[in-house]
């Protein structure tokens, strides 16, 4: 079967039919294929009703478009995930919109680049309260609605820096994202006798929209196809993935066909890890 495009249809009796799934960051950094985005569509089109926060309204925007257009369910909404105030609000509006959260995707992250001695400090910090602290809070929101429910999932969104050495030195970064690994398989273990399950994928490198719109620039001098090539070389499989198939891992880890799954991780790299371990 093919990969899952914008125009594939809903289907309203599909894997996530009924639920509402909360997901950070679902908008792009441009055009493509972004994880956040991806997973927003693909949910939606499994029948999910999907609330949308984002930081960028006209990414957002874009999202809500593909999902209404193929005649999925959306609502979209602003939030800061570094700011506790605005996570309660966003949360508190999505209750109001759709009664309920049954699943929620912390998918907001980005890098920087540098170790610790060319490294600002301020960086440091702002790289872990973008990678790490909105997850922290994000849980925090929504656990408790989830308790009273009986029941959830969440899958957090990591990345191979957490795991391996992936090309550049992103110490802050791969900090973050290991603990995120970390963070999920504690809350796993605390929350399984209330019936939420805590999950991660780990995606590699993938073509998604950061790779034109910031990573080109900071490694490759502005040179997109270079900086394919590079990636591409450090990956067993001929292909280089997208946001879809972020997606569809995240998929599986929350709907019930994961049941039994939990504290866990997807890595999703094309057999990148495996050659670098």
């Amino acid at each position: 079967m093919p990969i899952f495009d914008a125009h594939t249809p809903v289907n309203p009796q599909g894997r996530l039919a009924g639920k509402v799934v909360y997901i950070t960051g679902a908008g792009a950094a441009g055009a493509g294929w972004g994880n956040g985005r991806a997973t927003a569509i693909r949910f939606a089109q499994e029948g999910a009703l999907v609330f949308g926060v984002d930081r960028n309204a006209e990414a957002l925007r874009e999202t809500e478009d593909s999902i209404r257009s193929a005649g999925g369910q959306f609502v979209a909404g602003h939030c800061d995930v570094m700011d506790a105030a605005s996570i309660a609000a966003s949360v508190q509006a999505c209750q109001a919109a759709l009664g309920r959260i049954d699943v929620l995707v912390n998918n907001v992250g980005g890098s920087a680049k540098g170790g610790p001695v060319e490294m600002d400090e301020a960086v440091w910090d702002a790289q872990l309260d973008y990678n790490l602290k909105s997850v922290f809070l994000c849980c925090k929101a929504v656990l408790p609605l989830m308790q009273a429910q009986g029941a959830g999932s969440i899958v957090n969104i990591s990345s191979t820096s957490g795991m391996r050495w992936t090309g550049a030195a992103q110490i802050a970064y791969a900090s973050s994202k290991a603990a995120v690994i970390q963070f999920s398989k504690v809350l796993a273990v605390q929350y399984a006798p209330h019936r939420i399950r805590v999950n991660t994928v780990v995606p590699g490198q993938l073509h998604t929209p950061m790779v034109e719109t910031r990573l080109a620039g900071q490694r490759a001098g502005g040179d997109v196809e270079a900086l394919l090539a590079q990636r591409q070389a450090r990956i067993p499989l001929p292909f280089m993935g997208d946001g879809r198939d972020t997606a569809n891992a995240a998929l599986f880890l929350a709907c019930d066909e994961s049941r039994f799954v939990t504290g866990t991780e997807i890595v999703v790299d094309g057999g990148m890890t495996v050659r670098c371990g």
